[in-house]
């Protein structure tokens, strides 16, 4: 059983839910080492996604995709706009005209999103970004594609690595954007952007999951 456009709608939604959910907790971690601004501007990005989104259909996963990662670029301040907006665009071009995606396309589309984030931010593992959780969510499902894993087990290994990755940021001294100016005061606290990325991949996890 695949992933299709319809559900790719009903997951954007759910993480919209999410980051509403969760605002309070992002502004509080990034309040510690950063503006204190993400969890607004996220939801305020989604709240935007959601609206445009209502104008696109359920026949392409594609233009679902791309339409979010527009309102992300023109609506969200900071750097999660520019990120999270070329995560999505990135997905887009990957999925574009397709109206459903297997296990291996949704694979292809979530590397496309991180290389675009790595791309944009210059960040790698361990700087105690975003990327922190994403690349081990795009190894964890690698790897469980390359075992024949169904769907679900590797949606939920890529959000369980995913997770992993984001509480490994706790101890980390931030190398990359605002936290990074704190230097050593940036250890013991979790990145925001680690956290709403984990809750990216745990929302599909359970929307595709079934």
């Amino acid at each position: 059983m695949g992933i299709t456009a319809a559900d790719v709608r009903a997951w954007i939604e759910d993480y919209a839910t999410a980051i509403g959910e969760h605002r309070a907790e992002l502004v509080q971690l990034d309040t510690a080492i950063g503006d204190g601004d993400h969890g607004t501007n996220m939801d305020r990005g989604m709240r935007a996604a959601l609206e445009q989104l209502a104008k696109v259909g359920d026949d392409d996963v594609g233009a679902l995709l791309k339409s979010v990662g527009m309102s992300l670029i023109s609506k969200v301040g900071g750097a999660a706009g520019p990120l999270y907006g070329t995560l999505f665009m990135r997905m887009a071009t990957a999925t574009a005209g397709k109206p459903e995606l297997d296990l291996g396309e949704w694979a292809e589309a979530v590397a496309a999103g991180v290389a675009g984030v790595q791309q944009r931010g210059k960040a790698e593992a361990g700087d105690k970004t975003m990327v922190d959780s994403l690349l081990p969510a795009l190894d964890a499902l690698r790897s469980a594609q390359s075992e024949g894993a169904e769907l679900a087990d590797a949606l939920r290994r890529s959000a369980d690595a995913a997770r992993d990755g984001m509480l490994a940021t706790v101890p980390m001294q931030a190398r990359k954007g605002r936290a990074s100016y704190l230097g050593p005061r940036s250890v013991d606290h979790q990145d925001p952007g680690a956290t709403s990325s984990e809750l990216l991949l745990r929302t599909a996890a359970e929307r595709f999951g079934g």
